[in-house]
């Protein structure tokens, strides 16, 4: 693994093999959300911008780039992997504003349970109602499993 030297004193991991031909670019920290990825400046179209983990992965329009860890400045090739859009929000963080703190599952006021959803094809799916959230956290883990594969991204504990 080396680094490749960033803006904002920041660095971008890559595989050795893919070093020299990420190092001849030069490459700046941009934010993304609460995300920093690496990118530089389309050469053709002063517009655009190449991102470090495309590069590397040589996805094609239409895909994206996932970074299993969430990481956006490690670039190693173990990291990353070309997926579909979908695929990719499989493994999407908790959202901030969640109420419970984990995946899937939300306080349920009318029952005052926990109420455990997964979204599937753009559809919410309920899960059930359960008393403990530990057991709301378990039934999405397993729907998340069954459902988004290698892309699930569990609830703490799982």
């Amino acid at each position: 693994m080396k680094e490749i030297k960033l803006t904002q004193g920041l660095v971008a991991k890559v595989n050795d093999e893919d070093f020299e031909e990420m190092d001849k670019h030069r490459w700046y920290a941009a934010k993304d959300g609460n995300t920093f990825y690496a990118r530089r400046r389309d050469p053709l179209d002063r517009a655009k911008y190449i991102k470090m983990h495309r590069a590397i992965m040589q996805t094609i329009d239409g895909m994206e780039t996932d970074h299993k860890d969430h990481d956006g400045l490690n670039n190693q090739k173990e990291n990353l992997r070309n997926c579909t859009h979908h695929q990719n929000m499989m493994n999407r963080r908790l959202r901030c504003d969640s109420t419970s703190k984990t995946r899937g599952v939300c306080w349920h006021k009318t029952t005052k349970k926990w109420q455990t959803r997964i979204g599937i094809n753009g559809e919410l799916k309920h899960l059930g109602l359960f008393n403990r959230i530990e057991d709301a956290a378990k039934a999405y883990n397993e729907a998340a499993k069954e459902y988004f594969g290698d892309f699930a991204l569990l609830t703490a504990g799982e």
